[in-house]
Formats: structure tokens, C-alpha cells, sequence
């Protein structure tokens, strides 16, 4: 009992220690350790990497048992097989690792090259959305399968490469004609750029989740999958039942009315569009501007002190 108290007390003593002497430097390794582990979390949560891990954890927890116990054979069975370890990860997790680099490459800084101020680049995503809403109503009447992509940060070149480039104003008759049934390019997706039908006819990839609703075809899965590996906001209209449904994130919602969709579309495509948008430059003067003034606050504070106390 005396030896736990001890033990205790000690790793108390040397918590108190820890924070007593705890530096700048320390509170921002701590913070982005935090960040990463919070992020890997929510990560895992999102993909069926979690299970893997689980399956990890438990063979991690069978070894250690294995040393406890001393049953040599396993101990080395597991040894052996974590050896090989970080190959094995990178080739299991490979479409969840491409995933989160994709995610960590995009920025915002995109945005800045594409030869539109922010204004009119507001002006042309409401233009855009209201043509590919009310399309999207009539398509949902007459049951025609649609499958729009809206890039957003993450350009979609390689995607863009696998159809036909049109590059033409977002309207309800180009649309319409695009999706029309038989049509060359009806069976591909409509990519949206900047607030204009850059290309159709694309192919798209197919989501890895094996958990998704099997009523869900070809097209949804096609949308879900896109939104996985990019930023995109992905629209798909049922050929069978006309349910319109957004894919975001690798999430899918459905059952859209023009209303909604209109709504929906606006919070993501438009509401993000920041009238004054800063750059890195700008973004960094004005951090360092805020610390310069907060500095020089402290610095008179601490002067109005000192000639108080002289006083």
C-alpha cells in the first residue's frame, strides 16, 4: 500500500513539475499533437481503415499477452508479422492514405489563379445554381439520370481528361441536352467550373465503401466516390425514381426538392466565396500585425504602470 502512495505521489510531483516549467514551445507540441490525433480519429471514423485498426489493436494486444505468458512460438509469429508492418499499412490503407494527402493538398489558394474577383465569381456560381436547379426539376419529373460535379479547390483535371471539354454558360436547354436520353454524352458526368460547364461525358470513380444502401447504382455510387477523393460537391438524379441526392465529403443526402437543392447548393458553393479573400501575404501581415499590436498594448500598459508607481 505505502509502495502505490508513493507511486502516486511521485507521478503527481512530476505533473506539477511538468506544468510549472511549461514553455511556449511545449503548449504548441502538445496543441498540434492534439490536432493530428483529433484529425487521425475522425479520419479513421469516416473510412473502413477503423476496423483495420481495430484488428491492428488486437494483434498488438495478443503479442503483448504472448510476452506476458511467454508462449514463444506466437511472440515470434506476431514479431514477424509486425516486421513487415509499414508495408503491409501502406498497401491495406492505400485508398484511405491517398485520401488524406488529397485532403492536405487542398487550399484555398487555388481560388486566387482563376482569373475572377470574388464578386463576379458569387455572380456566376448563383447564375450557375439556378440553371442546374431548375434543370434538375424537370429532369426529376421526366425521371432523366444526371450526374453533375461542382469543382470547387480540388481541380479535377484528370477527371476533366476522361470526357469531353465544352467549356460553355451553365442553362437549363445545355444541360437538359447533355442528359438527354441516347445522347453521346448523357451516360458521363457534367463537370462545373467556375460557374460554367467546363466538361461532360466524364468518368468518375467508385466509392470503396462496401456499407453504402445496395439500392443505391452505378451513378450514386460514382457520386459518393467522387466526393471522396476531392472537395466536390456532387449532384445525382435517379433515373429509376427521380431522387435528387448531393454527395459531399463522402456523405450522401437525398430526396431534394428545387427548393432545398437551391438552398443547399448556395450554402456550399456560395456562401464560402468570400467577397474580400486574402492571400497568403495578406493572411501573414495581418497575424503579425495583430501580435505587433498586441506587443506594443502590453509595452505601454506596463510603461503606465511603472510612471503610476514613481508617481
Amino acid at each position: 500500500m505505502e509502495g502505490f502512495l508513493n507511486s502516486i505521489t511521485s507521478l503527481w510531483s512530476q505533473i506539477f513539475y511538468a506544468i510549472y516549467h511549461i514553455q511556449l514551445s511545449d503548449i504548441i507540441d502538445i496543441a498540434v499533437i492534439a490536432f493530428l490525433v483529433y484529425k487521425a480519429v475522425g479520419f479513421l471514423r469516416e473510412t473502413r481503415a477503423g476496423q483495420l485498426v481495430k484488428g491492428i489493436l488486437v494483434l498488438m494486444v495478443v503479442s503483448l499477452c504472448a510476452r506476458w505468458f511467454n508462449l514463444v512460438s506466437l511472440q515470434w509469429l506476431l514479431d514477424t508479422v509486425f516486421e513487415f508492418a509499414l508495408v503491409a499499412v501502406a498497401i491495406i490503407f492505400q485508398p484511405e492514405l491517398r485520401r488524406a494527402l488529397e485532403k492536405v493538398g487542398r487550399s484555398n489558394f487555388t481560388a486566387i489563379v482563376k482569373g475572377q474577383t470574388p464578386q463576379e465569381e458569387k455572380e456566376n456560381a448563383q447564375k450557375c445554381i439556378e440553371a442546374v436547379c431548375r434543370a434538375a426539376g424537370a429532369m426529376q419529373k421526366q425521371k432523366v439520370g444526371a450526374l453533375v460535379v461542382f469543382e470547387r479547390n480540388t481541380l479535377l483535371g484528370d477527371i476533366i481528361n476522361t470526357g469531353t471539354v465544352l467549356d460553355a454558360e451553365a442553362s437549363v436547354q445545355m444541360i437538359g441536352n447533355v442528359f438527354f436520353p441516347n445522347s453521346p454524352l448523357h451516360d458521363g458526368a457534367m463537370i462545373i467550373r467556375d460557374g460554367r460547364i467546363h466538361a461532360a461525358g466524364c468518368i468518375l470513380p467508385l466509392t470503396q465503401n462496401e456499407n453504402l444502401n445496395s439500392q443505391l447504382g452505378t451513378r450514386h455510387r460514382a457520386a459518393i466516390g467522387m466526393s471522396e477523393n476531392s472537395d466536390a460537391v456532387v449532384l445525382a438524379i435517379s433515373e429509376e425514381t427521380g431522387t435528387i441526392s448531393l454527395a459531399i465529403n463522402g456523405y450522401m443526402s437525398r430526396n431534394y426538392t428545387t427548393e432545398t437543392l437551391r438552398q443547399k447548393l448556395t450554402d456550399e458553393l456560395v456562401e464560402d466565396v468570400k467577397i474580400e479573400k486574402e492571400t497568403p501575404i495578406s493572411f501573414v501581415k495581418t497575424k503579425f500585425g495583430a501580435i505587433k499590436d498586441k506587443i506594443q498594448s502590453a509595452k505601454k500598459s506596463k510603461e503606465a504602470q511603472e510612471e503610476h508607481s514613481n508617481d
